[in-house]
This record gives C-alpha cells, structure tokens and sequence, in this order.
C-alpha cells in the first residue's frame, strides 16, 4: 500500500522518498507488527478467555504444566494478523514471491486453526487426526513446492550445501518431493517445540531475524556476487515479511514469557514453522536451514529416535518427547530449558551466518 499509493506522491513531498527503501519498509514492518500485538493482544487474550479457549494439558506430561491448564490458546491468530496487515502495507504485493510466502503463511495457519478448533470443541488435546493434518500439510506444500519448481527460474531445483561456493548438483524433479517434506517436516517441527513458555517464540526471532539476513543479501547482485551465494531477484523483498515476523513474535513473546498468559497455538506453530521452509526454498537455503533452525530439527529429531527405539527395541532413549521435556523430567527448571534452548539458537544462527564467507 506505501509502495503503491504514498511513494507516488513523492513528487509532492520529498520525504516520501523514504518509501523506496527496503531497510525503511522493512524496519517498519517490524515495529508495525510488534505494537499491533502490543495494542490488541491483551483484547485478543480476553476474548479467548470469555469464549473459554483454554489449552487442554498432556496427561503423561510433566506435573509442573498442570497449572497451565486453561491457560488460552490460539495466540498465534494475532501473530497472523499483524503479519498480514502489516505487509498489506509495507510489503511489495506486486511480488508473486510475496504473495506466495503470505498465502502459504495463512494456508497453514487455517490449517492450524482448525485443528485448534477441533481441540477445543472435544476439550482434549485431540484435534485433527494425524493423518488428517499431515494430508493438510502435504495438500498445502505441494500446491507451494510446484509453483516454485514452475515460477521459481531455471536455478530452483539447483542443491546448494553449506561451505561449498557452487551448486552440489541439479536435484531437477526430484526437488519436488524433497521440498515438499522440508515444508512438512519444518511445519512439524515447530508444532513439536511449541511446549514451554516463550520456547517457540524465542527460537522463531532467531530464525527468522537470520533469514531476514539472507534474503537481504541475496536479493542484492553485489553482496550475493561477493559471498558466492546464488542471486535472487526480488528476493529483497521477504526481509520485510521476515522482520515482520520477528516484530509479531517479540509482540507475541511479551505475553508468551514464562508464566504464559496464552500460548501460540497450532495456528501459530504450524503456519510459521511452514513458511521457515518456503522461505528457504524461495532463497535457495534448504541445506542451510537445517542449522539455522538447529534446534528444532533435535526436537524433531528426538521424537523420531524415541518412536523407533521403543519399536525396534521396547526401550525409551529420553524420559520423554520432544527433548524439551526430558531436559524438565531431569530436573531443569522450565525457564532454564527454555534460556539454554535460546542459547543454542543463537549459536546455530550463528554458525550459519559464518557458513557465507567458509566456502
């Protein structure tokens, strides 16, 4: 909306120029998303507590998290919500790698809305069925994965691997089916971690304020040409939705922090651990985002080793999945797992930053 109807009355009034910008529009962004949770969150926790949309608690999960029973959920509707609006008016929505990003970002927080929904109305932790969620996600990544494969240039299916400065190889079709598990798996991941207070949160500022940096970078001839990395055009414009993304996040998290006055909900997992994966896929970082997104990979990961070892051998590796959990049946306070987990974000964002200049 500035792009489209302000920046052209810059012949008006000069300081409109400042619209042209992306560093202008995307730090805007951010601060747009994060005072609209600000502003409307607790309205938002409110309503969700008249109309009694409480968390139903596991029954086999720590004791500690008994108290939280109640606790609104489905705050991720408000991460959605300022995203959106806030891209409506500083994103380029003349970009089909905008529109993308945001279409996929609302398909799976439906999707997580009404397995919320579902959770509620049976008031257990029962929502949809797990072949019925993971027929959504597959339903929505493929529809996202074949547009790219079709729109995305003759570059998109090209491997890119941490460390190595030119691409691994061609996956051609075969990229099709590995995007589309990236977009599950990552959708998935997310919803596992989503079980502390402020765990999620703080872990999607990281990812998405590293992503922001990538996609700033890539868009750029220059920077990508000096870094070895592949040059996207239009790429630029996902930093505005990614620091959108942090800035409704750090708005979100102000409400999230230990002890939660609402918890994100599959609205918020699911949608934002989905759009990680696209976001990768677009800018060419599939390989990369296993590390920036380190810590939710052991979480899946710990679930996987759990599930088959129990299978294979009758015996748990972890008192309980996903790991967050074991680290609080050994005794971990829960804002101690949760500042550690951050810790380790941060390292893995880091260490993928670096990956830019070792190659």
């Amino acid at each position: 909306m500035a792009l489209e109807f302000i920046y052209p009355l810059v012949i008006y009034f000069t300081p409109f120029n400042v619209f042209s910008y992306l560093t202008f529009r995307t730090a805007y962004a951010a601060i747009t998303t994060m005072f609209l949770c600000f502003i409307f969150g607790p309205k938002i926790i409110e309503g969700l507590r008249r109309l009694k949309v409480g968390q139903s608690i596991r029954a086999d999960g720590p004791d500690t998290h008994l108290v939280k029973s109640g606790t609104p959920t489905m705050g991720g509707i408000f991460i959605i919500l300022s995203v959106v609006l806030s891209m409506l008016f500083w994103g380029n929505l003349r970009s089909p790698m905008v529109v993308l990003t945001l279409a996929s970002f609302v398909a799976f927080g439906a999707l997580g809305f009404l397995d919320d929904y579902l959770k509620l109305r049976r008031r257990n932790s029962d929502g949809l069925t797990a072949f019925g969620k993971l027929l959504g996600q597959f339903a929505i990544a493929s529809v996202v994965v074949i547009y790219l494969y079709r729109n995305g240039g003759e570059g998109i299916t090209y491997l890119y691997v941490p460390f190595v400065w030119d691409p691994v190889f061609d996956m051609g079709r075969a990229w099709i089916p590995f995007g589309i598990l990236l977009v599950v798996g990552s959708s998935n991941a997310v919803n596992l971690t989503d079980g502390l207070d402020g765990l999620a949160a703080g872990l999607l500022i990281l990812v998405f304020g590293t992503l922001a940096i990538l996609a700033y970078i890539t868009g750029r001839v220059d920077f990508s040409e000096f870094l070895g990395i592949p040059f996207i055009p239009g790429a630029g414009e996902l930093t505005v939705f990614s620091l959108a993304v942090v800035g409704a996040c750090v708005g979100f998290l102000w409400f999230n922090s230990h002890p939660a006055e609402v918890f994100m909900g599959d609205v918020g997992s699911l949608s934002l651990g989905g759009v990680i994966a696209v976001l990768s896929l677009i800018i060419k970082k599939e390989v990369l985002i296993f590390i920036i997104g380190g810590v939710f990979v052991l979480e899946i990961a710990s679930v996987v080793i759990q599930v088959v070892s129990f299978k294979l051998r009758g015996k748990r590796v972890f008192k309980m999945t996903p790991i967050h959990h074991h680290f609080e049946k050994s005794g971990w306070p829960e804002s101690k797992v949760v500042i550690r987990f951050w810790i380790l974000g941060g390292l893995f964002a880091i260490i993928a930053l670096s990956t830019l200049k070792i190659q």
